[in-house]
């Protein structure tokens, strides 16, 4: 399935125009000689890709991401979604993708920006919210795409203005994040985070499954203790694990150990069979099989012409 624009978006997109183009020239001041920077907001940073980039694995963990300039392409499982400046892509829990940079030059590079979602702050304010009237539960992924509103872009602008002012970022600047999860939550992509973030609900446990793969994909999967552990039956999980992550249990740690061994490859440049034992494998052999069908190409020839210098390049935001 693939996730594109439509006509509203493109309106969108003319109606952020103005405000788009003073946050693009604010932000590549802020980077400066930099392709990346974490910027003095909590979680938030910036990224310029100036040149198209391959397709690169990246994990996505509970985040916004909105881009200021370019295009993008993320592929998670069957699903790929296509956003630009009209969209924001928000994803409730850790989820292995690939993703493209579609539009970047050196005239006029790609800018996005991260900020990593306070799942505290996120039920603090669920609480207020659901004052005011509950929500129908939602399913599906747990990555979404939402409208870019000015009213979004307009609350990055105001927290970007006081970045100079150390006075004011750590109590302004938390309100005006509050604003910006406010945002999210109320939008059309806002159920997805509402489920994941109320403890009790399924999203939530399917979300400590995750997790915990997340942090052990190396050891052995052993299905009826991880479902033991998030106080689910097999069956169950299997279910919801799948509607969330649009992969099984057991083809999302296949995901994470080949993003993390393509990682290795590429970043610390160390061999095949190396990577294949650190990320949980036991046969070099099997690893070959399947990285090769994940990723196109066997792993000394997907990783040749990708080493460091690239495939650090920002093109994950």
């Amino acid at each position: 399935m693939i996730v594109e624009l439509g006509e509203e978006d493109r309106k969108r997109s003319k109606d952020t125009e103005r405000v788009r183009g003073e946050l693009a020239e604010k932000i590549m001041a802020f980077l400066g000689g930099q392709n990346e920077r974490m910027t003095p907001a909590s979680g938030l940073s910036f990224a310029r890709v100036c040149e198209y980039t391959p397709p690169m694995s990246y994990l996505y963990e509970p985040s916004l991401s909105l881009i200021i300039r370019g295009r993008k392409r993320v592929k998670l499982g069957e699903t790929t979604y296509i956003y630009d400046e009209s969209r924001f892509l928000l994803t409730s829990v850790n989820l292995p993708t690939v993703t493209e940079v579609l539009q970047a030059s050196a005239e006029a590079p790609y800018i996005s920006l991260l900020m990593r979602l306070d799942l505290q702050m996120a039920r603090q304010l669920m609480a207020d919210i659901e004052q005011h009237g509950p929500h129908s539960p939602v399913k599906g992924p747990g990555m979404a795409t939402g409208p870019a509103t000015p009213e979004l872009f307009d609350a990055i602008a105001r927290l970007i203005a006081i970045f100079d002012k150390p006075q004011d970022l750590p109590h302004l600047g938390k309100l005006i994040q509050q604003e910006i999860l406010y945002r999210i939550l109320t939008s059309p992509a806002g159920g997805r985070l509402r489920e994941t973030v109320l403890t009790g609900t399924r999203s939530h446990r399917t979300a400590k499954a995750i997790t915990w793969l997340r942090e052990n994909f190396d050891k052995p999967l052993k299905m009826a203790e991880l479902a033991a552990f998030v106080g689910m039956g097999q069956s169950t999980l299997h279910h919801h694990f799948r509607m969330v992550t649009a992969m099984s249990p057991l083809q999302y740690q296949k995901h994470l150990r080949l993003h993390e061994a393509r990682r290795m490859l590429i970043g610390e440049n160390v061999d095949a069979a190396t990577a294949a034992v650190r990320v949980g494998y036991e046969s070099v052999t099997q690893f070959s099989r399947e990285y090769r069908r994940m990723f196109g190409a066997p792993p000394i020839k997907d990783v040749k012409g990708l080493r460091a210098p690239v495939f650090n390049n920002p093109s994950t935001f």
